[in-house]
Parts: structure tokens; C-alpha cells; sequence
């Protein structure tokens, strides 16, 4: 017989033309809504819904996600980042282990609160067990220093004021020297931080090549690279789940999950490569 049988379920709405029109678009145009698919249809001579869309999209096995963040790069960058992953490839761990890592951060007294969840019934939003306080601003914040290295890590530095080049070097001499020797880190260990203006002056240079300090060439741009960002995000995890209520809270807060905050990041790593 050449009639057709009976089917469950209503036809597709999309022709397969039409479907490969809009897996076409968001090939090349990613950010493209499914209110532009649904115009670009409807000027092609079908009428579909937003739902339509989806459907037909999760069908090809693409979804709706939320676009990462990353580090706006030039050309220059890039080439920068490639060079240092190519001189640096077959290092071996050793070498990395002999490396002190550092960086500054801003911790906000309400900075992760957002993304906090909650259950809760339909209409009991405002419950005060289910909201978030916030303020403008963030509250305040503070300003921490910190380096660690493969083995171990230091107590926390928080900044007073506005940190220059001076301050900077004051921080070096105080606590970056004490933690090498704490840590016996030995001869050969290599000292990192960023191209931050204050890093890369002329006065800090020279403080760096009176202390015999070699320092690790560090492609600009590159947080991500920066083992210490991991440190960074547990520790302002935590502090949000501890819910600090003025500064003064914020910072003791921050000098008792720190140590925490490295031990859980060891052990993920160890778990994620088989080392526990």
C-alpha cells in the first residue's frame, strides 16, 4: 500500500530545511535567541513558538547554557600564553614544585551571597529563611596578599589602604621571604606574581634582582593559570556560607577558612588524579 499509516503524535512543525536553517544560524551566530529563529521562520513561511525551537535545538543536542567567562585576549596574548605552555611542556613536576605562587584578591562582604539556593514552597520567596541580604556596593571589602607552594602555605596578608609599589616591596620583605624560609623551600625556588603595574616597576626590579630572586616569566593576561585562583574561590565559597556581618568579621573569617580552603583543594586534586 502507498498510503500512509496512521502516526501518534502531530507532524513536525519544522521541515528538515528549515531545521537545518536554524542549526546553520547558531552554528555561526551562537548568542542568537529563539525569538530571531522564530522570525527567521516565520519570514521563510512557517509559524512556530519559542518552544518549537527548543525542542528541535535539544533534538541536535545542543542547549541553553550560560557563556563563560574568560580573560579578554589580544593576539599578543595569545602568542604569549602559547609560548609559555611551549617552553614550560616538558617540565617536570619537580621543577613546578620548587615555584612560589602569589597574588592579591578582593574578598566583598556580600560577594558570593548571590549565588546562593534555597527550597522553599511557591510564594514563601520572602520568607527571611530564603532570602539573601544585600547591600549597594558589596558592603565593603578587603584586600589580601598570599603565596604558597607545593608545600604549604602561609597565614593571610590583608592590605591596609591602597596598595603602591612601595607597600608591595614592604609586603615582599614581611612575608614572602619569612614563608620561603618557613617552607623550606631551599635553593632554586623561582617566585611568581603578574604583570600588575606595581609588580613590574622599575623599583621592584630592582629589589627583586638585590634579593637574588628569579623570577617565573609570566605571560600577561593569565589568571587562569595561576594555581592560587582555585585557593581564591574556595575560600570566598566558604566565607559566603559563614555569612560574615561587618569587616572586622569578614577578615577573621578569612584567616579560618583559609588553611581549610587549601586542604579541601588538595584533596580534590588528589581525588580527581588518583593520588589520595
Amino acid at each position: 500500500m502507498t498510503v500512509n499509516h496512521p502516526r501518534s503524535g502531530a507532524p513536525c512543525k519544522i521541515s528538515p530545511r528549515g531545521a537545518s536553517m536554524i542549526m546553520r544560524k547558531v552554528r555561526d551566530q551562537p548568542r542568537t535567541t529563539r525569538q530571531d529563529l522564530v522570525n527567521d521562520l516565520k519570514r521563510a513561511g512557517t509559524t512556530v513558538s519559542k518552544k518549537t525551537i527548543s525542542n528541535t535545538l535539544r533534538r541536535h543536542g545542543l542547549k541553553s547554557c550560560s557563556a563563560c567567562k574568560i580573560p579578554l585576549l589580544k593576539p599578543a596574548h595569545v602568542q604569549a600564553r602559547l609560548k609559555f605552555a611551549n617552553d614550560h611542556l616538558d617540565d617536570p613536576e619537580e621543577e613546578w614544585e620548587k615555584v612560589m605562587w602569589s597574588d592579591e584578591t578582593k574578598i566583598e562582604l556580600f560577594g558570593l551571597n548571590s549565588t546562593r539556593r534555597v527550597w522553599r514552597k511557591k510564594k514563601n520567596e520572602y520568607n527571611p529563611k530564603n532570602t539573601i541580604p544585600t547591600v549597594k556596593h558589596g558592603g565593603g571589602n578587603i584586600i589580601l596578599w598570599k603565596c604558597f607552594s607545593a608545600k604549604g602555605t602561609r597565614r593571610l596578608n590583608r592590605i591596609e589602604g591602597r596598595m603602591d609599589g612601595a607597600m608591595y616591596r614592604k609586603i615582599l620583605a614581611n612575608n614572602l621571604l619569612p614563608s620561603v624560609r618557613a617552607l623550606k623551600m631551599g635553593r632554586g625556588w623561582v617566585f611568581q606574581h603578574d604583570n600588575d603595574p606595581k609588580h613590574t616597576a622599575r623599583a621592584t626590579k630592582e629589589w627583586l634582582r638585590k634579593k637574588h630572586l628569579k623570577v617565573l616569566d609570566w605571560p600577561s593576561q593569565s589568571p587562569d593559570l595561576n594555581p592560587i585562583e582555585n585557593l581564591w574561590r574556595e575560600l570566598k565559597v566558604r566565607i559566603a556560607q559563614r555569612q560574615p556581618r561587618n569587616l572586622e568579621d569578614l577578615e577573621k573569617v578569612c584567616m579560618e577558612e583559609w588553611p581549610k580552603s587549601l586542604l579541601q583543594c588538595v584533596q580534590t586534586w588528589s581525588r580527581t588524579t588518583g593520588n589520595v
